[in-house]
């Protein structure tokens, strides 16, 4: 009966791992950050989750900045987001943030580096499950992302998959058409990641342009 027991309660704990909040953590950050910053000194690494931050109300917020609901494991409020904060000396130049997201075929990684006013740097796939994993993966695909920032991805609807004339998101090209599931799913953890930055790291300094998008 004790042998039964304990079977039960490692099967339990295997389900609720299985379920657990899924983080997102740069495999070689030495590497990365001396990639993506190439002046870069050192780096410090920090965590925070929307439970930590705040209530249901906080990702409420997000969910309508984002302009779509969160679901499935990797958009839980107490997900863990990493956050690396890059130094050149004492000063510091940028940070590496990536996201979980939802592909076709399985979960991706987006990584954004960004400059400290909330401009991307570079757009990076960790992980990427697809059958056109070459082509999304390839260097002037993530390119079209270098400059800009969450202005530009506001005029960025993620259900409809439809830019504004105004936003500089209308010039980004899928390279293969038969991935359109992975290329709308990298633009919306894109959006996600430049949103997160902004609630936990920017003060909310882009909100005012969709306030002003929302007033319009």
């Amino acid at each position: 009966m004790k042998r039964i027991y304990l079977v039960f309660i490692l099967w339990l704990s295997l389900i609720s791992s299985s379920l657990a909040a899924v983080g997102c953590d740069l495999n070689d950050p030495d590497r990365d950050v001396a990639r993506f910053f190439p002046s870069s000194t050192g780096y410090k690494t920090t965590y925070f989750s929307i439970s930590q931050k705040g209530s249901q109300a906080r990702l409420t917020e997000i969910e309508k900045r984002l302009g779509d609901k969160f679901h499935g494991i990797y958009e839980t409020a107490d997900v863990p987001y990493t956050l690396y904060e890059v130094h050149q000396g004492k000063e510091k130049i940028g940070y590496i943030h990536g996201v979980n997201q939802k592909g076709q075929y399985g979960g991706i990684q987006v990584f954004l580096a960004l400059d400290l006013d909330g401009n991307i740097k570079a757009f990076y796939f960790q992980k990427l499950t697809s059958k056109y994993a070459k082509q999304l993966r390839d260097s002037r695909f993530g390119e079209q992302f270098v400059g800009l920032n969450l202005k530009d991805f506001y005029g960025y609807d993620v259900i409809s998959a439809k830019a504004d004339v105004q936003s500089r998101v209308r010039g980004i090209k899928n390279p293969a058409p038969q991935a359109e599931d992975d290329f709308r799913a990298a633009l919306r953890a894109t959006k996600k990641n430049l949103i997160l930055m902004d609630e936990f790291v920017w003060g909310n300094n882009f909100l005012k342009y969709l306030h002003s998008k929302t007033d319009n």
